[in-house]
């Protein structure tokens, strides 16, 4: 009966040790903004109402900044005509020259405080970062502690604002960008996304670097080369394109997927589907001049050609596909270096990283001014190319 008692008075006991968080919030009284969108200042439409109704206070237009907000309580809910066509999310804009200030305004426009927990990405414009620096613009939302360190940070061609829409009813572009990344599987044009962690060691390091381009029409996204961010200055220089993005991605080994049009002696198109792709950085010093050599090792396997006259299917046919993609690749690679070396004069390849590794003492004396000592640099690259296979169709003989 002793021990009955004692396992009675444990289980009363219960209900008052059990603890609650004492600074929760439900859910349904914040409002989750999952994407903000970063643009040239000037005000929202909304605000130059408020303004013509002398809703006013102290700023200069500087920056645009758009939150996208998921309201939970107006998911799967009709418009008043009952078409069905309101969208999952709403997104408010503000403009200023300060974020935090921005979002305070925000506070009196919605009827739930806005929360950064579950932000997703956060997308800004190359024509803002031509006036004001990437430090600038992200200064808040890397102090602020709401906002996790994990969120990817892109750079868009045109309005930020606008990659945050979508023409999909049932659609929110920033759960939708986020998923744009597991692309990476089939094409190396998906960069790796670069976080706001990550974000904050590149620009205390001075380094350039680049940022996935979005472009956005007609209601859709797509992923487009890159732009560049010129670590001395922390401004966007210029833009690299997809085939760019994509040579980029294989010299740094962070893609090893994508494929090759080329197109052979007769002028009809074939496609080279990449199984797998090795870098490999090697640079030397003589004499005080600083060079690199790159190989590139390439499997893969004949994918697709027009060219009904000959058959694939032999060793002689999988040599001269080989070289005819390697004489693309070689174009690819030199056009992307013409752009490092000669237009915009960045290492956003990580060559001055190898250079860091095997000449560390080298590395002190040149790391100040890299990125102009990269632009006199001499790169060699030399391939290995390998047909293994011409699909399910034929086999190799």
């Amino acid at each position: 009966m002793y021990k009955t008692y004692k396992i009675l008075f444990l289980y009363l006991l219960l209900p008052f040790v059990l603890t609650g968080c004492w600074s929760s919030k439900e859910i349904e009284d914040l409002a989750m903004y999952t994407g903000i969108a970063l643009d040239i200042g000037q005000p929202a439409p909304i605000e130059k109402e408020f303004e013509a109704k002398g809703a006013e206070y102290s700023k200069n237009n500087k920056v645009m900044t758009t939150l996208q907000i998921v309201p939970m309580k107006t998911i799967g809910t009709k418009d008043k005509n009952n078409t069905g066509t309101n969208k999952p999310y709403l997104n408010v804009s503000g403009s200023g020259d300060s974020i935090l200030e921005i979002f305070r305004q925000f506070s009196i426009r919605l009827d739930r405080p806005i929360i950064g927990h579950h932000l997703k990405v956060i997308v800004i414009s190359s024509k803002l970062l031509r006036k004001q620096t990437i430090e600038q613009v992200t200064d808040f939302v890397l102090r602020d502690n709401d906002i996790r360190p994990s969120t990817k940070v892109y750079i868009s061609q045109g309005e930020a604002k606008e990659t945050l829409e979508s023409s999909e009813p049932n659609e929110v572009p920033s759960f939708h960008i986020t998923g744009m990344y597991r692309n990476q599987l089939r094409t190396s044009k998906v960069l790796d996304s670069v976080t706001l962690s990550k974000l904050d060691a590149l620009m205390k390091t001075k380094k350039s670097f680049v940022l996935q381009n979005i472009v956005s029409g007609g209601g859709e996204l797509e992923f487009s080369g890159a732009g560049i961010i010129k670590g001395a200055s922390g401004h966007w220089i210029g833009n690299l394109n997809q085939e760019d993005a994509e040579c980029l991605a294989w010299i740094t080994q962070k893609g090893e997927t994508g494929s090759i049009k080329a197109y052979d002696w007769d002028n009809q198109p074939l496609t080279y589907e990449i199984k797998s792709m090795k870098s490999k950085i090697t640079p030397h010093v003589n004499d005080g001049k600083i060079s690199f050599k790159v190989h590139l090792a390439v499997e893969g396997r004949l994918i697709e050609t027009w060219n009904k006259n000959n058959i694939p299917s032999t060793s002689y046919y999988a040599e001269k596909t080989s070289q005819i993609i390697e004489e693309k690749l070689t174009q690819m690679v030199q056009a992307l270096m013409n752009k490092l070396q000669s237009i915009y004069k960045v290492d956003v390849a990580g060559f001055g990283h190898r250079l860091a590794i095997v000449y560390p003492s080298v590395w002190k004396q040149v790391k100040e001014d890299w990125d102009e000592t990269f632009s006199r640099s001499k790169v060699n690259f030399t391939y290995d190319i390998k047909v293994t296979d011409f699909g399910s169709l034929t086999k190799q003989q």
